[in-house]
């Protein structure tokens, strides 16, 4: 089967724009996307946008769709736009033409609820998040805490007056004109325009604006009885790839069945850093989004998702090790490992959810993979940045295995997976940002090229680590080129493939 897929994602970052063609592309499944997609807060030209949607999918079978990028130009752009509800509304009805004119064409959409960080930085929202931001996040959650008679009114008031009335009527009255758009976006899955419909929330709260604006989006959804057509839960940068799972499992027919196991008991009812739920709840909207199923014996999985993660809180990936007993007593990593193993020599397929560390791979678990000779026999990894983009990405690379076995492809993904999230995000970045920036006259928001000295860098310490703690498949890695693809140490961009 020979499909065609469109995808406009959410921003042209590769964990976006890039992921899903180095996973999912191939000979059997073309995957088109822009290539004029804006850089960070420079939005993406919506016009051209559509012009490159109209053209592809004449022939296409499916599009996946980033409504934020085709609204506004992108994820970053929807935080701090100026745009009228007239031209947003035209916009939005492109979804419609596209529809209509390509009708039996898939749709799959996602948009997420615009975020509100607990911190003070303009990095990727409004510029005057850099004075106001801790105030603008303390006066959303006294907001919702006095709706729900957890504070007074007075600690309402207080939050309010800490910021400058200008700043938060420019903020609250984005806040309100992209909700409105959230919650049109569900009267295209309510008249069949959208055929299936994320609504992901990156960077989440318990309590806030985001969270007050999930619940007026949840009471739409509840209203308009599409619950088994929308999903919402912690994400983003993820999502297009779980809703290519999702699309190429619907056009193959297949329906496959994954096995959960933890590797620490507890960690069902933790709450990962940056998210509003627990992650048992969480793990069953990814897993459903993906277009699979929840199985309760191993003998009847396709194949198994195991959750590195802690029992208590999680800590960020530079913090690593952490010998609390979240993360010791709690966790038994041997006994997971084990596991796997068992599972790979059944000939059970396993990919690795590393949730121990936000923001980066577990070193540890590494280890043992390494020293147990199982790097190169998982059907998938991933560990980087929130506990949701690891998870999506992990399901990701299991319906790949399922769908198309274990490829070369797969496997340049998987050596992608491990110097990225592990070598990239838990050592090397950390290791440029206290060692090299500062004498550079550079710091970790910007390098100054996206390829430069740095990135020569980065390429350096990623073979070293390669080396040193992938030794049983460094001879099977190519590391091709390293790119920052927005001038700061945050992400980068690599071109590895597996040498078989």
């Amino acid at each position: 089967m020979k499909l065609k897929i469109v995808l406009l994602p959410l921003d042209e970052r590769p964990c976006n724009a890039a992921f899903a063609s180095k996973l999912f592309g191939g000979p059997d499944v073309t995957i088109k996307t822009p290539e004029f997609m804006g850089w960070k807060k420079e939005a993406a030209d919506p016009e051209k946008i559509f012009s490159f949607l109209y053209k592809e999918c004449q022939d296409a079978d499916g599009l996946i769709l980033s409504i934020d990028m085709l609204l506004y130009g992108g994820l970053i752009p929807s935080r701090i736009h100026f745009l009228d509800f007239e031209t947003i509304q035209r916009r939005l009805d492109w979804v419609r033409q596209l529809k209509n004119t390509f009708p039996q064409m898939t749709i799959y959409a996602f948009q997420c609820i615009m975020r509100c960080p607990a911190y003070s930085s303009s990095e990727e929202e409004p510029d005057y998040y850099g004075r106001y931001g801790k105030e603008i996040h303390s006066s959303g959650n006294k907001k919702h805490q006095y709706m729900l008679g957890l504070c007074e009114e007075e600690e309402v008031k207080k939050a309010i007056e800490a910021i400058a009335p200008t700043v938060l009527n420019d903020y609250l009255n984005r806040r309100a004109l992209n909700l409105e758009f959230n919650k049109k976006a569900l009267e295209l899955v309510r008249d069949g325009v959208l055929d299936f419909f994320v609504v992901p929330q990156d960077d989440s709260a318990k309590y806030g604006y985001t969270a007050l604006d999930q619940q007026e989006i949840r009471n739409k959804i509840n209203e308009m009885h599409l619950q088994t057509k929308v999903l919402m839960y912690p994400g983003a940068d993820e999502v297009a790839l779980t809703l290519m799972s999702r699309m190429l499992l619907k056009f193959h027919r297949r329906y496959p069945s994954v096995y959960l196991r933890y590797a620490a008991h507890a960690a069902h009812d933790i709450i990962p850093a940056y998210e509003d739920r627990t992650l048992g709840e969480t793990v069953k909207c990814q897993i459903m989004a993906a277009g699979c199923r929840l199985i309760d014996t191993v003998a009847e999985a396709d194949f198994v998702l195991a959750i590195d993660c802690p029992a208590g809180e999680m800590k960020e990936a530079f913090q690593q090790p952490v010998r609390n007993a979240d993360y010791c007593t709690e966790r038994n990593l041997t006994e997971f490992v084990l596991f796997i193993a068992d599972c790979i020599r059944a000939g059970k397929p396993v990919t690795i959810c590393d949730n121990a560390y936000a923001n980066g791979g577990d070193l540890e678990l590494i280890d043992l993979l390494e020293y147990m000779g199982l790097l190169d026999k998982l059907s998938g990894y991933a560990g980087w940045n929130t506990s949701s983009n690891t998870m999506g990405t992990a399901i990701a690379e299991g319906v790949c295995c399922y769908l198309f076995g274990e490829t070369t492809k797969l496997k340049s993904f998987l050596a992608l997976r491990y110097l990225e999230d592990v070598g990239y995000c838990s050592v090397v970045r950390w290791h440029i940002n206290e060692n090299t920036l500062k004498a550079m006259g550079m710091d970790y928001f910007d390098v100054h090229e996206e390829q430069g000295v740095i990135s020569y860098e980065v390429h350096r310490q990623l073979e070293q680590f390669a080396k040193q703690k992938l030794t049983s498949i460094c001879e099977h890695i190519n590391l091709q080129d390293v790119r920052m693809p927005w001038r700061r140490m945050f992400e980068t961009d690599l071109t590895v493939h597996w040498i078989p």
